[in-house]
């Protein structure tokens, strides 16, 4: 599946791909906000990582530039299904591109995924001391829950970290704006 936005391509993660997400995501200050990530991110990392994804587990999609040189891989986003009920949503943006709205562009093209495949509820984490993904979400429409949790994080060695729930239920939504209108 492909989503174009505004600014951004969403596309399927290829083998080739490595290189682009190991240049993004090979940052400490990325993968310590990530909780499945490992620190040290090493190159044979994001080979097995597009190798599974590839393969298509989940819904992963590169952000990519289109009208950039080259479309670089700018980040990564996707979801999949949790334990509980719904979708888990996650993102990066690389150091160089955050700041410009990215990450909430991107997260409404994955709701759009999510809306067209029947999917009814998205879910998102966000650790504390990572805010600015908190603003993410919440430009996204996501409501915050008011419910901080322990989440395992791969990317600061395997601790527990306080996270922040975060759900957007989507066919509440469409059920809103289909009501007719009030005579």
């Amino acid at each position: 599946m492909f989503m174009r936005t505004q600014r951004l391509f969403l596309r399927p993660v290829f083998l080739e791909d490595w290189r682009g997400i190991y240049r993004g995501i090979a940052d400490e200050t990325i993968v310590r906000n990530l909780a499945r990530a490992p620190w040290p991110y090493t190159e044979d990392d994001a080979r097995q990582f597009c190798a599974t994804a590839a393969q298509g587990e989940g819904h992963r999609f590169v952000i990519t530039l289109p009208q950039a040189v080259g479309a670089p891989i700018i980040g990564m986003i996707g979801f999949e299904q949790l334990d509980s009920v719904g979708e888990e949503v996650g993102y990066w943006i690389g150091r160089d591109w955050q700041g410009r709205g990215y990450a909430t562009e991107a997260l409404h093209g994955v709701v759009e995924i999510a809306d067209a495949i029947g999917i009814d509820t998205i879910e998102a984490r966000h650790f504390l001391d990572n805010p600015a993904s908190g603003c993410v979400l919440r430009k996204a429409g996501f409501a915050d829950t008011g419910e901080i949790t322990a989440t395992r994080s791969l990317g600061r060695g395997d601790e527990q970290v306080l996270s922040r729930r975060y759900v957007k239920n989507l066919r509440v939504t469409a059920a809103v704006s289909e009501r007719p209108a009030a005579a």
